[in-house]
């Protein structure tokens, strides 16, 4: 960088948010013990923040995903604003295409011509929220509106008349009102109460008819925790809280719209309106799906079904035309993937150890991915920064081999250097070829033909083999039939011969199963390795000992 010019990061023409004094505050001890109510806003926030928004086509297969993952409140678009929006609506009501345990959701600002089109297009619905907004912060009451506080307060209340004289001319559909002072995080907590009480004295909410107050980080500003200490003092002091259901609408320029979208449920907020994979203005939304999987990770029934993660992620992607980042929480093609050698020892352990119904408590693994659609054959995945217990978890995967220590300290060397040499990932079909490559498929110099065992104070052991002079007949004793071979094989070769590693274990239940055996052996010196499967686990292991020769 040229010192001597001025850096345009310049820090200094920014100013720490201010402190929100509260005192005595009850979220911190406090847990999530259920899910709260979840509103969509695919269809409107996310929709408008697409560089091609949706067409009527596409927004009912988004509806559609939307009711099978089991959203019970649906945001449907802006259709005072919007011809397709209005027509998506009237597609819906007109088709009936609404299940009756669905409530739909329209967004109107505090205008009268605009409240009235949002009634039109939700003419014969059963039910359905009529979500009304205004701007409250100074910045936005000083510089854009150019209006007094008393002023804005006017302009909400008049939208909150307006939205229950034409309720009262629809009278054949089950309303819900709802309130958002946008830019809540930037508005004076004390002026915010002030315009939300104003609208409810109009509304009048009851605990049977509820209206909803929507409390938004509409630009996120501040920390996490100073959200919920605004949620939980509006929670303190707002009338009639009773009938009131306490709404946030959480933004993610600070990369905190999960976190503070939790904390406010801490602080008593009871709904939240949020995205899936966060698609949104700017940074985006809050995820509904990963904060309905945190809940799921923590035993809590999040009300929404995420099973078939896959299908919601290329149907979420494709209609939104934005990719998946990799590591996305839960729902990224990595995510459950382990290249480092402790991770994979560590989950491999885990998995052998857990037993179906147990509890889940697998090392790196915050849930089972198996509950959303993926497999246990995705999570070790092997490149040169791979360890033996990840090399010999694909292994047994795939042939069901349980390769021993010392066999997956060897293997895992070689499986390292062809990784570097490749200088990518070792897919699991290629791992495998390595594996058989050298240990399966050698053309081996000898080959055992058949053998007979005679018992007495020793095993004799005479075996006929094929070398490379054609095949010969071998003798030998020792205490046990594979000794006895060694002994032979020692007696043919003139050279010394030992066993440093053995290993066995059975391929399947059952009588005829067949056996595999792992054998390292010490050959003047030279450590060489063989494995033989065979339903007779000593011609097995007799075989093993011909193939490190």
């Amino acid at each position: 960088m040229n010192t001597t010019q001025k850096s345009a990061f310049d820090y200094k023409k920014y100013r720490a948010f201010p402190i929100f004094d509260m005192f005595q505050r009850q979220w911190p001890d406090q847990q999530i013990k259920q899910a709260p109510r979840w509103c969509s806003e695919d269809l409107r926030d996310g929709n408008q923040a697409l560089i091609n928004p949706l067409s009527v086509e596409q927004k009912t297969e988004f509806f559609q995903l939307l009711v099978n993952i089991g959203f019970k409140e649906i945001v449907v678009g802006f259709p005072s604003a919007s011809q397709p929006d209005f027509d998506f609506v009237r597609l819906l009501i007109e088709q009936a295409l609404i299940p009756e345990d669905v409530i739909i959701s329209v967004l109107t600002p505090a205008r009268e011509e605009f409240i009235e089109r949002s009634f039109a297009a939700l003419k014969g619905a059963r039910q359905a929220i009529v979500h009304l907004y205004n701007s409250t912060s100074k910045i936005q009451r000083e510089q854009v509106f150019k209006m007094d506080r008393q002023g804005i307060i006017r302009l909400a209340v008049k939208g909150a008349e307006i939205m229950q004289c034409c309720a009262d001319k629809q009278s054949e559909t089950v309303w819900t009102f709802e309130y958002t002072p946008e830019s809540f995080t930037a508005t004076e907590p004390e002026y915010a109460l002030e315009i939300c009480n104003a609208v409810g004295d109009v509304w009048q909410p009851t605990v049977e008819r509820p209206i909803i107050f929507n409390l938004p980080s509409t630009v996120e500003n501040t920390t996490a925790n100073l959200y919920a200490d605004r949620i939980e003092w509006f929670s303190r002091h707002i009338n009639n809280r009773q009938g009131i259901i306490l709404s946030v609408h959480t933004h993610n320029d600070r990369g905190c719209a999960v976190a503070s979208a939790e904390m406010a449920l801490l602080a008593g907020a009871q709904r939240v309106e949020g995205t899936l994979l966060g698609n949104g203005e700017r940074t985006g939304n809050a995820d509904l799906m990963v904060m309905a999987m945190n809940l799921y990770s923590q035993g809590i029934d999040p009300e929404l079904d995420f099973s078939a993660m896959n299908t919601v992620v290329e149907t979420v992607s494709s209609l939104n035309q934005i990719s998946l980042h990799p590591r996305h929480p839960y729902a990224g093609e990595l995510v459950f993937s382990a290249f480092s050698g402790s991770h994979q020892d560590a989950i491999k352990k885990c998995l052998n150890a857990y037993q179906p119904g147990e509890s889940w408590n697998v090392a790196y693994l915050p849930i089972d991915p198996t509950d959303i659609g993926r497999n246990y054959q995705e999570v070790v995945r092997i490149n040169s920064q791979s360890g033996k217990g990840g090399v010999a978890y694909v292994i047994e995967q795939a042939l069901g081999l349980q390769l021993p220590r010392w066999l997956q300290s060897e293997f895992r060397h070689i499986v390292q250097y062809q990784a570097e040499k490749k200088g990518c990932e070792i897919l699991p079909d290629e791992l495998v070829e390595l594996y058989k490559a050298c240990y399966l498929q050698k053309d081996n110099v000898y080959e055992l033909l058949n053998f007979k065992i005679q018992h007495n104070r020793q095993d004799n052991v005479q075996a006929c083999i094929v070398t490379p002079e054609g095949e010969k007949i071998i003798s030998g004793k020792g205490d046990g039939a594979l000794a006895a071979f060694i002994n032979a094989l020692q007696v043919y070769l003139g050279r010394n011969i030992e066993i440093v590693n053995y290993d066995e274990h059975a391929m399947s239940s059952g009588t005829d199963a067949e056996a595999v055996c792992y054998i390292r052996l010490d050959d003047n010196g030279r450590l060489k390795t063989g494995i033989a499967c065979d339903n007779d686990i000593i011609s097995a292991s007799m075989n093993a000992v011909l193939g490190c020769l």
